[in-house]
């Protein structure tokens, strides 16, 4: 016999979003939260369901005007005035509550310089930032965008403190993945309880691990196979072109249908959740 859960809500908060809400974030007061859409961001109470506080709002006059929209935005963990959004165009906000009630200036405001020689049709879309979220520690940042992950210190906006490559061997294959709308893809990253390890998804039901401290990186697969109790994961390897060992697999053989989109890492334990389509799979580091 199968156990069904069954979730039921306790309240509802509606008739505040014109578009599709990309993301909530709990404030560290307990008291308040806030819901994100493309083009607005709103303040709730906890305990009050029918209204809310708007406190961005990038929504033009024209909306021909539009050149980005809101792609996610997160709560710093132990301040409670203080958030963050990201854009389509690859730009982070850091904003103050305590500045004004409507947020539409930002305090800080982190991007990266692009490289003229690295220009394509494609740019503006790989930039796009699909998932941005605090160190425990509230000192940095993390953002994920299509090829790489970055990390920024709050204290220096002009460039990320670390860039790691998620699947460089993707860049080849970009005018493919326009065509079949696998570019939109919207993965998220996590970091482990210590900030030490950063963890984000990809293609082939494959996530990757990188260790801030040594620079060493893996690429795990969440597969059946993996699942059984005990099982050891073992590391994954893509090759371009050439001659492939028995371990590796072509870049040409990867399933685009099978994504990783959704992790979590456990706030103080070495134990890992990532959605593989419409499967959860959860790991822990190796016991005795």
């Amino acid at each position: 016999m199968d156990l069904m859960v069954e979730a039921t809500p306790r309240r509802v908060f509606s008739n505040a979003h014109t578009y599709h809400i990309n993301s909530i974030s709990v404030n560290s007061d307990y008291e308040t939260y806030m819901s994100t859409d493309d083009l607005r961001i709103n303040l709730w109470n906890l305990e009050i369901t029918n209204r809310s506080f708007n406190i961005v709002d990038i929504k033009p006059a024209n909306m021909e005007m539009l050149t980005e929209v809101i792609t996610a935005a997160e709560f710093q963990p132990s301040q409670c005035n203080t958030f963050v959004y990201s854009s389509s165009k690859g730009s982070i906000r850091l904003c103050d509550m305590r500045a004004s009630a409507l947020c539409d200036n930002h305090s800080k405001l982190f991007e990266e310089p692009e490289d003229p020689s690295n220009r394509s049709f494609f740019s503006e879309i790989i930039s796009s930032i699909s998932d941005v979220k605090f160190s425990h520690s509230g000192r940095y940042l993390m953002t994920r965008d299509y090829l790489t992950v970055k990390v920024w210190d709050l204290n220096m906006e002009s460039k990320p403190l670390e860039t790691y490559q998620v699947h460089d061997y993707l860049r080849s294959k970009l005018c493919s993945l326009y065509e079949n709308d696998c570019i939109f893809d919207k993965f998220e990253c996590v970091w482990n309880g210590s900030d030490s390890v950063i963890m984000t998804g990809s293609y082939n039901n494959f996530f990757r691990m990188f260790d801030r401290n040594t620079k060493r990186d893996v690429t795990l697969e969440a597969s059946r196979e993996n699942s059984k109790p005990r099982a050891i994961l073992k590391p994954r390897k893509v090759c371009v072109g050439g001659k492939r060992r028995k371990d590796e697999i072509s870049v040409d053989s990867l399933d685009f249908s099978k994504k990783i989109l959704h992790s979590a890492w456990h706030p103080s334990e070495n134990i890992i959740a990532v959605a593989a389509t419409n499967n959860l799979y959860i790991f822990q580091d190796k016991v005795n």
